[in-house]
């Protein structure tokens, strides 16, 4: 693997400051995007946020597990972008916008049909399309390259602190010293079942009140709301892992080695994947870090997804 050079700052001397520092204080500065809504093929929709100048050439980014189109980490990403002449388009997952979704179904870490709704649509327009996609999105962008049957205008993509295989970076994030982060996503996601349920009453879990941890969660809601048998279920046919060797397009995967959320298994061997996958493995980074404060506000993230798309 390629030593991709970022070394954090010295303020951020341990991988949960890394983590939570950029999350909590990191402000963009950028032009107010156009929000468009687009339908999907079983009549729900989703809301996609643009950043156009005209070029020919547009960047989706995708998010991760409970984000949204305005995060910083989006929003400085796509700042970069702009700033290097692509058009962008960062969309929300289902539930994401801040508007509930009309079907029964939410969004989860392979839900490529959707993704693969959004590059159609862009496609329309744009001739080429780059992919970036961060945590839960990164996994999400590689699954859809993986899987064989993406869209012909792809031609780049980039992934950040990517979970490749769910099930043991569900049991890593759930370990004792993570217990704010699953905290937070659990206590998110369980307050946005509930106020969907309230609508719909097919989406009432009699079990919710129960669920204690995030691999619960999906054990209960996340597996049988979306088809899948259970929790081990969903995360063996959604992890990224098992096609890395499939993905034709050029591709970057950059995993920070201290990444608080990852497994050692979200670190393959470059001989687990095609050659078309780059894997880069920094030290420092956390989990989508990679904070500078020397780059008129762009992260190392920033200016690595750039590079390797425009080269």
């Amino acid at each position: 693997m390629a030593d991709p050079g970022y070394h954090r700052p010295p303020v951020l001397f341990t991988p949960h400051l890394e983590t939570i520092y950029p999350a909590l204080f990191r402000k963009v500065n950028l032009v107010k995007p156009v929000r468009e809504r687009i339908n999907t093929p079983d009549d729900d929709f989703l809301d996609l946020d643009y950043y156009r100048q005209g070029a020919s050439h547009c960047v989706i980014i995708s998010h991760g597990l409970e984000g949204n189109s305005t995060r910083a980490y989006i929003r400085g990403m796509a700042r970069a972008l702009l700033g290097a002449g692509f058009d962008v388009i960062a969309w929300n997952y289902r539930g994401c916008s801040g508007e509930l979704n009309r079907q029964r179904r939410f969004y989860h870490s392979g839900a490529t049909d959707d993704l693969a709704t959004v590059v159609a649509h862009a496609a329309a327009t744009y001739p080429t399309i780059s992919l970036v996609g961060f945590s839960l999105g990164g996994n999400l962008t590689l699954k859809y390259l993986g899987d064989g049957q993406h869209h012909p205008a792809i031609s780049k993509a980039v992934a950040f602190s990517v979970p490749m295989d769910l099930y043991t970076s569900c049991l890593e994030i759930s370990r004792p010293g993570n217990w704010i982060y699953a905290r937070r996503f659990l206590k998110s996601l369980k307050l946005k079942v509930r106020t969907k349920a309230a609508v719909r009453t097919d989406l009432l879990m009699a079990d919710l009140d129960t669920v204690k941890t995030l691999m619960e969660f999906d054990n209960v809601f996340t597996g049988p709301v979306h088809g899948f048998k259970d929790a081990m279920d969903y995360y063996t046919r959604c992890s990224s892992l098992p096609v890395l060797p499939n993905i034709s397009v050029p591709t970057l995967v950059v995993n920070a080695k201290n990444d608080p959320f990852l497994s050692s298994a979200c670190y393959p061997a470059a001989s687990s994947a095609s050659l078309s996958v780059v894997l880069e493995y920094p030290e420092h980074g956390g989990h989508v870090g990679f904070a500078r404060f020397d780059q008129k506000g762009l992260y190392w993230s920033d200016m690595r997804a750039v590079a390797f798309l425009a080269q």
